[in-house]
């Protein structure tokens, strides 16, 4: 292995000791500034994947090595940022990555063409815990491959998983945690890829209201190698069934047939499919008169797009067409204003009281309760509501990212969010140069 270059030595300033041995701090050392880093922006947990890759990044570069290795954990963190582009496109954290890998590229003469696995780290990195819901009473049997986690090559970095919902008069939260209320009466696609196919359709709640809702439910499973056979599930009002459209509960006659399964949680109003070949979880619900949808799945089967599919209309994938949503914050606003009961028996206020029993946090679920309820004035919705967020715990696997928030405090809490974020990562990028080339500890 090529030795490392010659480092120039730098005179310290005040504040900072040159140190033995390159000079590099200890790990204490180290521990205490993040730690206090931490204190300081405690909003950078709030926003999107760029401080995995941060974080990866410092377990790389984190022992002595040779130059050398240094790129390759360059190479391997541009990748990671490369990867967060399409939920992060907004986040200040992420552009500040962006710049600051070109700096250091430079300065440490690291070729883009070169290997990217990373060093081994000192302390290696945590396993994610593993789906609270992706394990069945039944085991899963079948070659690996009949697998998601087992099929992924060994040194793979771990899956992201994203979740959609679709629920009550009906909001949508997409998998880039985007959430809208739409019109979409009739028939519309929530996902369409490689693998699998989800359609709605959706009728009126009441006559002459734009509130809808899910009526009809449709997931057609794709053949996939030796695992499973083309399957079809479909649910309508007051039919929930606990198998597939041909009257099976698993994925065929196949030897990795167990990798696709229907469980049924309550009879008639929860049932749960499990698509471990695909990493995928989908949760359907009957609360009342309509059907509620959950999924949780892997980054890299939402991406799997079929060639010449522009993926424009999938409502998990892009949100409801701008003509199709609702102001939730003007209806709001208008509701707010009045002080006498609506057409459908609910004040603002009374509303407000019968969504707080079952939604304490006044976030976007608590929110959508407050229109359904004022929409349709059916008690149903606030459960759907509850579900939907009992849903979004038991799938997303983002705990920090559970709870939405809309109108000017939410804005406010996400421009905060990203100004501490940018600084962080800044300085973080700044701190691991300064940590590798040696020059200096700090004396907190």
């Amino acid at each position: 292995m090529q030795s490392p270059r010659e480092r120039s030595k730098v005179r310290p300033r005040a504040g900072w000791m040159v140190m033995g041995k390159r000079g590099r701090p200890s790990v204490l050392e180290v521990c205490r500034v993040l730690a206090v880093l931490v204190s300081l922006f405690p909003t950078v947990s709030l926003q999107c994947k760029i401080l995995k890759c941060n974080s990866e990044l410092w377990a790389s570069t984190s022992k002595t090595g040779p130059e050398e290795d240094f790129c390759i954990a360059l190479r391997a963190y541009d990748n990671c940022v490369r990867r967060t582009a399409r939920t992060c496109r907004g986040d200040l954290t992420y552009h500040s990555a962006q710049h600051g890998i070109g700096d250091l590229m430079s300065q440490h003469n690291c070729s883009k063409e070169e290997p990217t696995s990373q060093p081994r780290a000192r302390t290696p990195l945590p396993p994610p815990p593993p789906p609270p819901v992706l394990t069945s009473q039944e085991p899963s049997s079948g070659p690996e491959g009949c697998h998601y986690e087992h099929s992924l090559p060994r040194n793979a970095p771990p899956s992201n998983y994203t979740h959609c919902g679709f629920f009550g008069v009906p909001h949508l939260r997409t998998f880039g945690d985007d959430f809208q209320t739409c019109k979409v009466e009739g028939a519309w696609p929530l996902i369409h890829n490689k693998y699998l196919s989800v359609q709605v359709t959706n009728s009126p709640v009441v006559p002459g209201s734009l509130a809808t809702a899910t009526t009809k439910l449709t997931i057609i499973f794709k053949n996939f190698q030796q695992c499973v056979d083309q399957k079809m599930y479909h649910a309508e009002t007051d039919q929930l069934p606990s198998a597939f459209a041909d009257g099976s509960k698993n994925g065929g006659d196949r030897h990795g047939a167990n990798a696709l399964q229907v469980v049924e949680k309550v009879l008639g109003q929860h049932v749960e499919i499990h698509a471990r070949y695909i990493g995928t979880t989908i949760v359907v619900r009957q609360v009342g008169r309509y059907l509620t949808f959950a999924v949780r799945m892997p980054e890299e089967v939402v991406n799997s797009v079929e060639e010449g599919d522009n993926q424009d209309l999938y409502l998990c994938l892009h949100g409801c067409p701008t003509n199709q949503r609702i102001d939730l914050e003007s209806f709001r606003a208008r509701a707010g204003s009045r002080t006498s009961a609506g057409p459908r028996g609910f004040t603002y206020q009374s509303a407000k009281a019968k969504c707080k029993e079952r939604l304490p946090v006044e976030d976007v679920y608590f929110q959508s309760c407050v229109f359904d309820l004022l929409s349709s004035g059916d008690i149903n919705f606030t459960m759907a509501a509850f579900y939907a967020f009992e849903d979004v715990k038991m799938l997303h696997s983002n705990s920090n990212r559970h709870h939405l928030f809309k109108g000017k405090a939410g804005r406010a809490l996400s421009r905060a969010s990203g100004r501490s974020n940018g600084l962080l990562s800044v300085f973080l990028l700044n701190f691991i140069v300064l940590l590798w080339t040696g020059c200096f500890t700090i004396h907190l």
